[in-house]
């Protein structure tokens, strides 16, 4: 059945903490919880936003690079259920109703080989799937393995009403890969790429290749279109001439965000550079029809008794056909944090101050009156202050116990 309904949607244009996994997941959260702030339903991370862009690929050869590709290995994500990795972030999804595309090296549970990925995760918390892209392009190929076809596919988001699929960079030049995609139905995109134009020859075309290739993919797919890509930022730059010394290969800057329509027309414009910004748009199912009555790829288009389409979807990898379980949120001893609670703290002292004289008792039942007052809406924001500063004690607190500091 075809999706109807009105969403808005959003790619995350942000750079990581570089090489910091739990760093980078924090950021993760906050950029969930600034979505949510802009009513966004569905956010599309860059590629390997987690721990970072290896960058300095491009810049080294290959002996030296060796120490920081180790440490590569060592702050990629482990996707298994009920993982540390990315519990937090399941966590965030679920409290503030935002699904996700997130892009990850992904690292096998059980050994050192790695991916370069994307986790689909809904508006409840849950893994639907995770992408392993097909083909690690130039450089890349000392660090990822390569996908198999069992993870090309899409993933029903129930909370959109749609099916959502993802390719990563160069491999939205497969044409294979993206027809996969379109015969399972594919509705929404999520396009993850890296900071493409501040690399050494890529400073002229980058941002034309990504808009031609998430352009045709638009169009050929007849879906809408989330493309996000991270920028360079200081800490990178600093951090590769600290550990493998001085580059000029990748400079500060780059990325090119958006939403496009599938007529090719965008419904937010390219964001580029070093700025971080939720690039976010109104996406309307509605209009799918109207492009679909001109070409429909996997209908009255595609002329299969003259092409004909065959995806090997076998397992490859062992891991390759996990199943992830329903995400249930944590229950505790103490209550759901209270969105009521966090206006008592936050009120409390404003009132004393204004009322110097006012009782002890008083102060309560003042601050249940003002209470009263609020909208449906900012009792809503207080709610989900509430669960954000929860969230955040909730990560200060599994970091002090992994790394047995409070630092």
């Amino acid at each position: 059945m075809a999706p109807q309904g009105k969403h808005i949607v959003a790619a995350a244009h942000a750079s990581p903490v570089f090489m910091d996994k739990k760093r980078t997941i924090e950021k993760v959260v906050a950029l969930i919880e600034q979505a949510w702030k802009e009513n966004v339903k569905f956010l599309v991370f860059p590629e390997t936003f987690v721990p970072g862009y290896p960058y300095f690929i491009e810049c080294y050869p290959p002996l030296t690079q060796a120490p920081a590709l180790a440490k590569y290995a060592d702050e990629s994500v482990t996707v298994e259920n009920g993982g540390s990795d990315m519990a937090v972030i399941q966590k965030a999804c679920s409290a503030y109703e935002v699904a996700i595309s997130l892009g990850i090296s992904e690292r096998v549970a059980d050994g050192y080989t790695l991916f370069n990925s994307q986790v689909l995760i809904d508006n409840t918390g849950t893994i639907l799937g995770v992408h392993r892209k097909l083909q690690p392009t130039y450089a890349e190929r000392y660090v990822w393995a390569q996908g198999s076809g069992a993870t090309l596919k899409t993933w029903r988001v129930d909370e959109l009403d749609c099916n959502v699929g993802g390719l990563a960079c160069w491999e939205h030049t497969m044409n294979g890969a993206r027809q996969a995609l379109i015969m399972h139905d594919q509705h929404i995109h999520a396009g993850a790429w890296p900071a493409l134009s501040t690399m050494s020859g890529f400073e002229q075309v980058a941002d034309a290749q990504i808009e031609a290739l998430m352009k045709a993919h638009a169009l050929t797919a007849q879906c809408f279109v989330v493309t996000a890509s991270n920028y360079v930022d200081q800490d990178c730059l600093d951090w590769m001439e600290k550990n493998l010394g001085p580059q000029d290969f990748v400079k500060k800057g780059g990325g090119w965000s958006a939403v496009i329509h599938p007529f090719c027309s965008f419904l937010a414009e390219p964001h580029t550079g070093a700025e971080e910004k939720v690039v976010k748009a109104e996406i309307d199912f509605d209009q799918m029809g109207m492009v679909k009555v001109w070409v429909d790829a996997k209908g009255h288009y595609r002329r299969p008794d003259v092409l004909k389409f065959e995806v090997d979807e076998t397992q490859k990898w062992h891991d390759d056909d996990k199943v992830f379980e329903q995400y249930v949120p944590e229950r505790k001893t103490q209550s759901t944090p209270s969105g009521y609670m966090f206006f008592v703290q936050e009120k409390r002292q404003t009132i004393r101050n204004e009322n110097p004289d006012i009782k002890f008792g008083e102060v309560g039942a003042l601050l249940g009156r003002e209470w009263k007052k609020l909208s449906d809406d900012e009792r809503r924001t207080y709610d989900q202050k509430a669960i954000s500063d929860q969230l955040r004690r909730d990560a200060e607190s599994k970091k002090y116990e992994q790394d047995g500091s409070g630092a």
